[in-house]
């Protein structure tokens, strides 16, 4: 019974042993844990510290190198657009020149073409035949016919018609005149028409010089010229007759009529 009751004694006691020996052996490597953890945080956080150092050196020196490249970028832009100016100016100065030059060529290069075309025209005028001014001719009519002056010209105003019995115009002036009395040209030109009336009996026409023609009515041959002839001033064109119907009511006469560029005008004026 003895034996017995101190072999489990023994065996309790190396039991304990080896518990102990095991406790100190995890303690153990736990206190190196956590040594080795707290040499680890302090490594960990130097070497945080000395990043932040390196990042706060790196924020530096990228300030001072923005700053020396702002500077230097600032100088290089400001060399750039003052040498931008200059250029500018320079080209601006010799585009102004070369115009001014050009103005001047061309203004000169016109000047001595205009004054060899002056030169030439008055060469050309010195040397030209002068050309004789042609004198307007004066025309100076004449009575055609020797007589009192019957019926004045009423263009504007009205004259009695004892033919009619009413109150007309007239656009010419009766000449009294017996029949067969010689009618002449009142000044030289050429004989436009011959023809019969229906108003004015025998009609002759005759053209003169600056746009004037004259006619000569109630006529009783004009045997004497043909058309297209040209005649003298006072040469015989006809005589005297009582062929106009407007007329035919009063004394023998010649109906004279004056026109000026195609209008009646009143020949009483211009007779002389």
């Amino acid at each position: 019974m003895r034996r017995n009751s101190r072999k489990p004694n023994r065996q309790t006691k190396s039991l304990s042993d080896k518990i102990i020996i095991y406790s100190c052996i995890a303690v153990a490597i736990l206190a190196a844990i956590l040594i080795g953890l707290l040499l680890y945080s302090k490594s960990l956080s130097d070497d945080v510290k000395e990043g932040t150092m390196t990042l706060e050196q790196m924020a530096n020196l990228s300030k001072n190198n923005e700053t020396d490249n702002t500077q230097s970028a600032s100088t290089e832009i400001g060399k750039s657009v003052e040498e931008a100016k200059q250029e500018t100016n320079t080209m601006n100065n010799t585009t102004t020149n070369n115009t001014t030059t050009n103005t001047t060529t061309n203004t000169s290069s016109n000047t001595t073409k205009e004054n060899t075309n002056v030169t030439k025209s008055n060469t050309s005028a010195n040397t030209s035949t002068p050309k004789k001014e042609e004198k307007i001719k004066e025309l100076s009519f004449a009575k055609p016919v020797d007589g009192e002056i019957v019926k004045e010209f009423a263009k504007d105003n009205l004259v009695y018609s004892n033919t009619l019995e009413e109150w007309v115009t007239h656009l010419g002036i009766d000449i009294k005149a017996e029949k067969t009395t010689v009618v002449k040209s009142a000044e030289a030109g050429k004989v436009k028409s011959i023809k019969n009336d229906p108003r004015y009996g025998l009609t002759v026409v005759i053209e003169h010089d600056n746009g004037y023609q004259t006619v000569y009515s109630n006529l009783l041959t004009a045997e004497f010229v043909v058309e297209g002839e040209n005649v003298d001033k006072g040469q015989t064109i006809g005589t005297v007759g009582n062929t106009a119907s407007f007329e035919s009511g009063d004394e023998a006469h010649l109906h004279f009529e004056l026109l000026k560029d195609s209008v009646q005008v009143d020949p009483s004026i211009y007779l002389k």
